[in-house]
């Protein structure tokens, strides 16, 4: 039987990976009684709306591959033909939170836009052996659950 990192491997098409990841955030925030719409069109530069305490996010959902033994990454910019990025201010108005899904690790995080480097994000699940500690995305800040609970506080 395949891992399920394995299975992701086999998917061959960005599309087909797109497609599991979005489900797989869909079903993350329907486990939190969280409302999620999902735009009529693939054109949006968002894939899903999420109703938090009465506020609406665009939602961009993406995949994370690894990176090295200790992290794993996601690209920030989109895989359509337009190649659109998302501004790291997040005023750009194309979304405020990319929800990330980790086959890798089965994890599922929650990053503001604002938050995210230009290109590619590192998310870092393991300390570094030099012990840096400075300017790392530590996994553990971007977790889902504890991200969404952020979203509820007024």
């Amino acid at each position: 039987m395949l891992d399920r990192s394995t299975r992701y491997e086999h998917l061959e098409e960005p599309q087909k990976r797109g497609r599991a990841t979005e489900a797989i955030v869909r079903a993350a925030f329907a486990v939190c009684d969280v409302p999620v719409l999902v735009p009529a069109s693939d054109d949006e530069p968002y894939d899903l709306v999420a109703e938090v305490g009465g506020r609406f996010y665009r939602i961009q959902c993406k995949t994370a591959y690894r990176k090295t033994a200790g992290t794993v990454a996601f690209e920030t910019a989109s895989t359509r033909q337009r190649r659109e990025r998302y501004d790291r201010r997040g005023d750009d108005g194309r979304a405020e939170y990319f929800a990330v899904y980790d086959p890798i690790n089965d994890n599922r995080y929650l990053i503001p836009v604002a938050d995210a480097a230009s290109g590619t994000m590192e998310i870092r699940f393991r300390a570094p052996k030099n012990g840096q500690r400075d300017g790392i995305n530590w996994a553990e800040e971007y977790l889902f659950d504890e991200r969404l609970e952020d979203l509820h506080r007024p």
